[in-house]
């Protein structure tokens, strides 16, 4: 099984009744629930309010692939439990960002870059497939619209992608880098940009495949280190054969 935790700051779900209507169980119980329709995925959700960010050492370290949303409340994500999540992808951890999430410590941590872009409130956006070849493409359309999602646009201040999957085309004439992939150490790490909270995003099936796919891709297949390692090779593989072909 894939274990997965869903985080999420559920700040917006409380204040605005506009988002509640639109995730009544927040928007970690949205992508928890099409999650589980996946036999091979098991998942947990985890909130800025719980304890420890409900993600005590315990549940970081039992986690295989972390899905992250936040958008006001990035300042208080305490930088120890930053770090603690840094180590874990380099270690071989998956982590899918989401929409916001560009902004958050962790993903900026990870990019060394500000992760800056350009935005504007809502307009139709249309998706683009550009490496159908892409486990994460699996069973997405080439191409599909969602009505109204809010604007980013270049210039999207991260490292050049490995591997681009998506580009988003706004109605305003915008484009943007909108599903990109790194691997960073051990680690896989998928960004995507729709998402909006007072959008339905995460109700649309695309949407869905696609974040279901980067749980696939982003999972560790050959487990998690329990450290990173810089070992002192203290005879080379040469030495080695010849000594047991030799003896």
């Amino acid at each position: 099984m894939i274990k997965v935790t869903v985080w999420n700051e559920a700040v917006h779900e409380k204040f605005s009744r506009e988002v509640a209507r639109v995730y009544p169980d927040g928007i970690h119980g949205c992508i928890k629930d099409f999650l589980s329709l996946d036999d091979e995925i098991e998942v947990r959700t985890a909130t800025l309010g719980m304890k420890e960010c409900g993600l005590p050492d315990q549940v970081l370290e039992d986690t295989d692939v972390l899905i992250w949303w936040g958008h006001m409340a990035h300042g208080k994500v305490p930088d120890k439990l930053v770090d603690k999540i840094y180590d874990r992808v380099l270690r071989g951890m998956g982590l899918i960002v989401l929409h916001s999430g560009h902004h958050s410590k962790i993903f900026k941590k990870l990019m060394g870059t500000t992760c800056n872009l350009s935005w504007r409130e809502g307009d139709r956006e249309r998706l683009w497939l550009v490496n159908p070849s892409h486990p994460i493409a699996r069973g997405v359309d080439p191409c599909f619209e969602l009505d109204v999602e809010e604007m980013y646009g270049e210039r999207f201040d991260i490292p050049e992608p490995d591997q681009l999957i998506f580009l988003g085309w706004f109605a305003g004439g915008e484009v943007f880098r909108s599903g990109c992939c790194w691997q960073k150490g051990l680690g896989r790490v998928f960004y995507f940009q729709p998402g909006h909270e007072s959008n339905p995003t995460y109700h649309n099936e695309n949407v869905q495949k696609v974040i279901t796919n980067a749980v696939h891709w982003v999972y560790p297949a050959n487990g998690i280190a329990e450290k990173l390692e810089c070992p002192h090779i203290k005879k080379s593989p040469e030495e080695i054969y010849k000594e047991r072909n030799n003896g």
